[in-house]
């Protein structure tokens, strides 16, 4: 004759199957894959050598502000049309290549213009001069040095200025926030459509794995200023 379990035990075994099926629950949700939109990056350009580490944030110019320097607060927000930074490059292009099929940012093209100019992503749906959200912009590195990402990567740091020209209206930026971070890893915080205005600018850095493959990414957070 079988012995039936005491209420006691059907309760203990339950008590121990809903505490391994809530532990399996942990555990896949810490192993569930995280749905991270890469960075933009230049998947068809050679990547560039490795480059310089963050340096402290250099005394500010005294030099006078150029006339074409001189920033408004537009009444409504403006299609950007040349960037500044200061020091670096001056009245650089924008460009607005569609994104990818997997929903990134597109890059400039890959030509000898395409090089030195910015990549605005209107599919953001966020321009200079909106209340809130990241004005999203890319540009290219180059193996030999000559492309504006170079350029960025060497001078562009903590506290430098940036200036958004648009037709009739310019808007100024400091940066606040340069971080590397691995190319697998991204950084959802680059897409973000809430929170503080700011600009938020990706190159590729760190070494060249391989023909279009970067070790890296450069991201600079700018948020507006007089």
């Amino acid at each position: 004759m079988a012995v039936r379990p005491s209420a006691s035990s059907r309760a203990l075994l339950a008590a121990v199957v809903v505490a391994l099926l809530a532990s399996a629950a942990g555990i896949g949700w810490l192993l569930r894959p995280v749905d991270v939109r890469p960075l933009p990056g230049v998947p068809r350009a050679a990547a560039a050598s490795p480059v310089p580490v963050e340096t402290p944030t250099p005394t500010p110019s005294t030099t006078p502000t150029p006339a074409a320097e001189v920033c408004e607060q537009p009444s409504h927000p403006l299609r950007p049309r040349t960037i500044t930074v200061r020091g670096v490059a001056r009245e650089v292009s924008v460009v607005t290549p569609p994104r990818e099929a997997d929903g990134v940012p597109g890059a400039p093209p890959l030509t000898s213009v395409g090089k030195a100019v910015f990549a605005w992503d209107r599919d953001q749906g966020i321009s200079p001069g909106d209340p809130a959200g990241n004005v999203l912009l890319n540009a290219h590195t180059w193996p030999d040095g000559t492309a504006l990402g170079n350029r960025l990567l060497a001078g562009l740091h903590r506290g430098d200025r940036i200036v958004v020209s648009g037709a009739q209206h310019s808007l100024c930026y400091r940066v606040t926030e340069r971080i590397e971070v691995l190319a697998s890893a991204g950084l959802a915080r680059y897409y973000a459509t809430d929170g503080p205005p700011q600009l938020a600018i990706v190159v590729c850095s760190g070494r060249r794995l391989g023909p279009g493959v970067w070790e890296k990414r450069t991201v600079w957070f700018a948020a507006p200023s007089a």
